[in-house]
């Protein structure tokens, strides 16, 4: 076993772990700083059931679903409170509707047919015409009621 005291000023073979350990806290603080702003996906809001199953509550005025119907086609048919729509009239539609509004929710009524890119586009149309909180209705939710 061979020992060296100080005195020769040769080569050391040992690492100097200081700057390793410098980069590692650098990039440790760098992924800190990004992964908080990754995106989520999609916000939703999903309705509850009422508190009192007897009591039946009225149709709310105020209260804006848009469902999606599944046709068979590629394409399908659109309703702004049982009242059918176009596509290409959604958006101008849903501007109108929530121009004077304070309150700009807006619940989403999907078949289990339709392909999910078209509930997406809608709301899509739906942040384009300013709406706030946009709620996804589910059958199971809709069943319970």
């Amino acid at each position: 076993m061979a020992m060296t005291t100080g005195g020769g000023g040769g080569a050391m073979g040992d690492i100097n772990v200081t700057p390793m350990i410098d980069i590692l806290l650098v990039l440790l603080i760098i992924f800190m700083v990004i992964v908080p702003t990754v995106p989520h996906g999609l916000d939703a809001l999903v309705p509850q059931p009422p508190k009192n199953p007897q009591k039946q509550q009225e149709p709310n005025d105020r209260t804006i679903v848009v469902q999606v119907l599944y046709t068979g086609k590629p394409t399908p048919d659109y309703k702004i409170n049982e009242t059918p729509v176009q596509k290409s009239e959604l958006l101008a539609k849903l501007t109108d509707i929530y121009a004077n509004r304070a309150e700009r929710v807006m619940f989403i009524k999907g078949e289990d047919n339709v392909d999910f890119r078209s509930i997406a586009e809608v709301i899509d149309i739906g942040k384009e015409a300013n709406v706030d909180h946009i709620g996804l209705m589910t059958p199971k939710i809709l069943a319970g009621q």
